[in-house]
């Protein structure tokens, strides 16, 4: 039986989307009770067909305009169209998705990705979006602030020492270099919380289908990145140091539905990464469950800061390889009972 796409609601004003706003909720559960009621909308435990919305990121630092690190893609607009496209496609499709699972990137200030990690020998911190190699680190171009280390409980030398072998991992892995970020998504900030308007479609989706999110917390170790909400960038450090490693619990709950949908922010970083790992653990067992990930490319926006860095290219490859291995790149403007293969 295919399910019926719904309109949506008239509160979802696609003008204040790339704002910061209170979301009411007392007022959205109620007109949300009626919406469930008027469109006979059953509970998410009923579903024939299971389907998970994974939404990567859509917090304010990446998607607002002015924000720490706004991807505004190639069309400098980026994130605003792309939650825009997909605060509709959550309404529309509220029959088919039984769980949201946002991820949200959580910082704080001493970590490795941000300014005050490193320092010269004139005593200065590099600016954001420096690229760090493993060739500057051994030059001595770049070395570990020690002013941190009583505060990060690092032994004398081992932030250095750490710092070499996490642009080797990186090296060695084929992942970027070192990026010094400027401070975004700190905890307990503005930037780190969800957008509005996603906010608020996510509230009324809980409140329809009585389904709770299944929200996901991802960066906060201080000496490795964590682009992918599977796993940190690198789970190992010196003296066999345990930064992370894969969320298996999480991969488990994915690969239980019958269909994943995955949107956000940035299509070049978090997105990409967290897909990649997703296929990694797939191939680990079977290929087939590839088949059952659908990539919104039009909710997400790869990183491009004119002049600094362009990110395109490397996004749009990564998408090319995800579709090879059998995952389907879909349009959220499309109907989902037209995409390949999802359950009905």
């Amino acid at each position: 039986m295919t399910v019926n796409q719904l309109p949506v609601p008239l509160f979802f004003n696609t003008a204040r989307v790339g704002k910061v706003w209170r979301v009411p909720y007392q007022e959205r559960a109620e007109e949300a009770a009626m919406w469930r009621e008027q469109h006979d909308i059953r509970p998410a435990t009923r579903d024939a067909a299971r389907v998970c919305l994974m939404l990567i990121d859509i917090q304010n630092t990446f998607c607002i305009p002015d924000f720490e690190l706004y991807v505004g893609g190639a069309t400098g607009n980026g994130a605003v169209d792309d939650n825009r496209r997909l605060g509709a496609f959550i309404y529309r499709n509220l029959l088919s998705i039984t769980q949201i699972c946002p991820t949200m990137d959580t910082h704080q200030v001493m970590q490795i990705f941000h300014s005050i990690f490193l320092i010269n020998e004139a005593g200065e911190h590099p600016d954001p979006y420096t690229l760090v190699s493993l060739d500057d680190i051994e030059k001595g171009i770049w070395r570990f602030n020690n002013d941190l280390a009583g505060e990060l409980c690092l032994d004398e030398g081992f932030g250095q020492a750490h710092l070499m072998h996490y642009a080797r991992q990186l090296k060695e892995g084929g992942k970027y270099d070192l990026t010094i970020w400027p401070y975004h998504a700190m905890l307990g900030g503005i930037g780190h919380a969800l957008v509005s308007a996603i906010e608020e479609a996510i509230f009324f989706h809980t409140v329809c289908r009585f389904s709770q999110p299944d929200i996901q917390i991802k960066g906060a170790h201080s000496l490795t990145e964590n682009y992918s909400v599977l796993r940190p960038e690198i789970t190992e450090g010196l003296d066999n140091r345990a930064l992370g490693s894969i969320n298996q619990q999480l991969m488990d709950r994915l690969l239980a539905f019958d269909a994943v949908i995955i949107a956000g922010q940035a299509k070049s970083h978090c997105v990409a990464w967290s897909v990649a790992d997703l296929l990694s653990e797939i191939k680990k067992e079977d290929p087939a469950p590839a088949s059952k990930i659908y990539l919104l490319e039009d909710c997400t926006s790869p990183v491009v800061i004119p002049g600094a860095i362009d990110y395109t290219e490397p996004a749009n490859k990564a998408f090319e390889r995800f579709e090879k291995a059998g995952m389907h790149i879909v349009r959220s403007t499309d109907p989902i009972s037209t995409w390949p293969g999802f359950p009905s």
